[in-house]
């Protein structure tokens, strides 16, 4: 086959696996709008092009990564204004099914084969290859990206219709939004029980409480350091918004998720957006502390 692949979209996540995909033996041809980007991306061996439908022209297969449902659209409709033959075009971001939707209708009325398949990990787990593609969309097209799946995710799978890559996204999220709460509130139990976070980190996350999200995140919440964010808490408000409106579409109550919510809001109000989801900590170290135990006049020491 072919290894010539384009990624437009050059940030935590697009960026980890282009670098992966080259470590691989592709040719990988990148584009971003942000110059520095792309610089730092070049030295890893990454062909930097100068826009979107140079990258059209020359890649068989496209993968996007992209922030906002803007940048997909603009993207999708410049892919589709290039006037090549139709292309493979795999939609990583995680959206609305709304927006996924648009990309879809926009691409197939251009002749392309658009693929709905958000990824479920961190940039850190981009790094080490430890993603899982949730794709959807058409059956013959996902059969012929399994090979470029397998070198940069440990897991794909064909999901069936498109969009269905992006329902499977908001389940796994939900639960993402949960665990990191309960992380920290976990870490902080422990604190007050006199127990060594360090020992609880190794002793905790290999066992049955344990979870991927303990197993990163308890880490940065024993040092207290929550940069370089693997998902900054800015982004994770925006899906957890996604998510919400999911589930009241489909009519599913999710009283979990939805207590986490003011968590996330209060991590924002705390100046602390641009740091990674597991310092949602601070926000319960600063909540229960602050609230004084049963009976007493001040907070349990």
């Amino acid at each position: 086959m072919d290894k010539t692949v384009g990624i437009v979209g050059l940030g935590i996540m697009g960026g980890a696996i282009a670098r992966n995909l080259v470590e691989r033996a592709w040719r990988v041809l990148g584009f971003d709008t942000d110059a520095g980007k792309g610089a730092e991306l070049a030295a890893a061996g990454v062909v930097i092009v100068d826009g979107v439908r140079q990258l059209t022209r020359d890649a068989p297969v496209i993968m996007t990564s992209l922030p906002t449902p803007a940048a997909v659209e603009s993207v999708a409709n410049a892919i589709a204004g290039s006037g090549t033959k139709p292309r493979i075009v795999i939609e990583l971001s995680t959206l609305t099914l709304a927006d996924k939707l648009r990309f879809e209708a926009i691409l197939k009325a251009a002749g392309h084969i658009p693929l709905d398949c958000p990824l479920s990990g961190t940039g850190a787990q981009a790094k080490m290859r430890d993603l899982i593609v949730y794709a959807s969309g058409d059956s013959s097209a996902i059969a012929r990206s399994m090979p470029l799946f397998a070198d940069f995710a440990r897991q794909s799978a064909d999901l069936g219709v498109f969009g269905n890559g992006s329902r499977m996204k908001f389940v796994a999220n939900h639960l993402v939004a949960i665990h990191n709460v309960a992380t920290a509130e976990a870490m902080i139990l422990a604190e007050r029980a006199g127990l060594d976070p360090k020992l609880v980190v190794e002793m905790v996350g290999p066992g049955a409480g344990g979870s991927r999200m303990f197993q990163m995140r308890a880490p940065m919440m024993v040092e207290g350091k929550y940069e370089p964010a693997t998902m900054k808490v800015s982004t994770w408000k925006k899906d957890m918004a996604i998510i919400a409106d999911f589930a009241e579409d489909v009519g599913c109550e999710t009283p979990l998720f939805t207590l986490t919510q003011p968590i996330y809001t209060q991590a924002m109000a705390m100046g602390l957006g641009d740091q990674d989801t597991a310092a949602v900590f601070e926000v319960l170290k600063k909540t229960i502390i602050a609230t004084p135990k049963e009976g007493s006049s001040k907070p349990d020491q």
